[in-house]
């Protein structure tokens, strides 16, 4: 496995719908090394804070395998760091990446968090508000990662992959997670033992606290 790109965003102006917002989703190539961080990629701006970025979702690593993927179902070439990803590496699929594997990259060890859920954002990136439902069907999500040794990345770097804690969910599973519409109880809480994103983990918690609440009465029938 090795490292094909580096990408960082600078603000810019996305149309959602009716609404215009700032995004960082437009990456591009850093031709030199680059600096990583707890906090992510030196250069890279993450504007919505709410759903991105932070330090269990510092790095967002996407494959060469799923471009291909997305090329031949579009029929068209797309450029390196067109899904918003920072890192784009070689020699794996993005969905069987399991919770807590680790990656090194260059000087950089990356432990996996969470897969990508896609918004109205990445439709608009892509020029097609039902990209989305198209990404989702895919279920191609890339995956996010924490940061636990910073250092530097280049384009070359090999790329080695450490086993995570046995029984992990998956990175698609946690994708399938937010289009399941009741996720089996048991599976939940098992997923809260391993090294999930902050934000999966409220989600999971959620979604626990949501089947604990009783079901309001059925309205009486005659």
């Amino acid at each position: 496995m090795k490292l094909l790109s580096v990408h960082v965003g600078q603000p810019t102006a996305v149309q959602v719908g009716p609404r215009q917002i700032v995004s960082g989703i437009h990456k591009h190539a850093v031709p030199s090394r680059v600096g990583v961080t707890a906090a992510g990629l030196d250069g890279d701006h993450v504007l919505n804070r709410k759903h991105h970025g932070g330090p269990d979702q510092a790095v967002y690593v996407y494959t060469r395998e799923d471009y291909a993927h997305w090329e031949e179902a579009l029929g068209r070439t797309l450029e390196p760091g067109t899904f918003g990803e920072n890192l784009l590496l070689e020699g794996l699929e993005s969905a069987g990446i399991a919770i807590g594997e680790r990656f090194r990259v260059g000087s950089v060890l990356l432990e996996v968090t969470a897969s990508r859920i896609p918004c109205a954002t990445l439709g608009a990136r892509m020029e097609d508000a039902s990209f989305v439902k198209q990404f989702a069907a895919a279920r191609r999500p890339g995956f996010y990662t924490r940061v636990l040794e910073g250092g530097d990345v280049g384009a070359g770097d090999p790329v080695t992959r450490e086993a995570g804690p046995a029984g992990a969910p998956r990175v698609v599973d946690t994708f399938d997670l937010w289009f399941t519409a009741q996720p089996p109880r048991e599976e939940l809480q098992r997923w809260l033992t391993f090294p999930l994103a902050v934000r999966l983990r409220r989600g999971v918690e959620e979604l626990l606290a949501a089947q604990d609440r009783p079901h309001p009465a059925p309205s009486p029938v005659g």
